[in-house]
């Protein structure tokens, strides 16, 4: 949790971002490629950007630069340096001249809560000049592969959420900007923010007079976040909304999905099903799959439901939730593989309970 404390003069001093920061793009997007989350929205940038990598001969290189970026955990505050930067070279600039004193000091608070770090942590630790040259390029290069492209998207959707908060502003004053961000990740009460993150590191910002930048992030999903040193300006990231079918789509031989079953699954029930049916591959309850596919708890319902009358899908009560998972016939449909017809559950039939059920303990 997150928990910023703003007097009546601090509303006055808060400020949105006047563009995308290409580097917290990066961070955010690394954790995109290691998570499934909002299955609806990116999971064809995945397969775009992993075929780009790897055509590259970049997939084990990543593979380690993103141990530095884990999901859902603490990363270091100096691989997002700067304030308003607009190109990713200003911002690469001052992550290579970060103190040594530092890299080792945030490397080893990053050590305490995720334990897998990059084969040359310790190095990087230390400073060596060399190795960071190469996370350097490292990063550039996926820049150029997984962000950039979609430079155009991340503007767009930037200065269409700006355009908005603006409005509100104009239309109702500044001290409406933040009541303007409640949601299920933030709440705005007594002149407290407190905005729900998944980093373990809780922290307590008074802002003080200082300046508090919103800065949207077209990557970040369901997970706001802070940068924990409280000596830099305070800066909260948040998820920029989000418009389903953003991704150019498929283009030919650089489709990012590939042809087959799944392309012509989509076309058959519908991109939302697709993916619900995509996700269903281990045990998730009615919560988990709309986080999964960024959809709200009953479209994921709805669409899991209709699934499960087509003999897709099996679902069981467990307790206040309901867990859903894929069934062999989803799984042949998916696939594109021929199935013998299969008998379905009457409502009174409990579904099989496979060892596939058992990993819903493990969520």
């Amino acid at each position: 949790m997150l928990r910023f404390h703003l007097a009546t003069e601090d509303l006055l001093r808060v400020r949105l971002a006047p563009g995308p920061h290409p580097i917290w793009e990066i961070s955010y997007s690394l954790h995109l490629l290691q998570t499934r989350e909002a299955v609806l929205l990116f999971d064809p940038w995945r397969q775009a950007v992993r075929r780009a990598l790897a055509r590259a001969g970049l997939s084990r290189a990543v593979a380690e630069l993103a141990r530095l970026y884990p999901p859902g955990d603490y990363w270091p505050d100096f691989l997002t340096p700067g304030d308003d930067l607009t190109d990713p070279e200003s911002g690469l600039d001052l992550l290579m001249a970060t103190p040594r004193s530092r890299l080792r000091h945030e490397l080893t608070l990053m050590a305490r809560y995720h334990r897998v770090l990059p084969s040359w942590a310790r190095e990087m630790a230390d400073g060596d000049l060399t190795t960071m040259k190469h996370v350097g390029e490292l990063v550039r290069r996926y820049h150029e592969i997984a962000v950039a492209p979609y430079a155009g998207h991340l503007r767009r959707a930037f200065a269409a959420g700006r355009a908005r908060r603006a409005d509100i502003v104009l239309d109702h004053g500044a001290g409406q900007l933040l009541p303007s961000y409640a949601s299920p990740l933030m709440s705005w009460h007594d002149g407290v923010l407190d905005v729900s993150s998944p980093c373990p590191v809780d922290a307590e910002f008074h802002v003080g007079g200082r300046t508090m930048t919103f800065l949207p992030s077209f990557f970040c999903v369901n997970h706001p976040s802070a940068l924990v040193d409280q000596e830099r300006p305070v800066t909260l990231t948040c998820p920029l909304p989000h418009e389903l079918g953003w991704f150019p789509g498929p283009t030919g031989p650089d489709s990012p999905l590939p042809p087959g079953p799944r392309r012509d699954l989509t076309r058959l029930i519908g991109p939302a099903r697709a993916a619900t049916l995509d996700a269903l591959d281990h045990a998730m309850t009615t919560t988990q799959l709309a986080l999964a596919l960024g959809l709200s708890a009953p479209s994921a319902s709805r669409h899991a439901a209709t699934l499960r009358d087509a003999g897709l899908v099996d679902s069981e009560r467990r307790g206040q939730s309901v867990v859903h998972i894929r069934t062999a016939m989803g799984t042949s449909l998916l696939e594109g593989r021929p199935t013998t017809a299969a008998v379905r559950p009457t409502p009174r039939t409990a579904p099989p309970r496979t060892a596939q059920w058992a990993r819903v303990n493990e969520l």
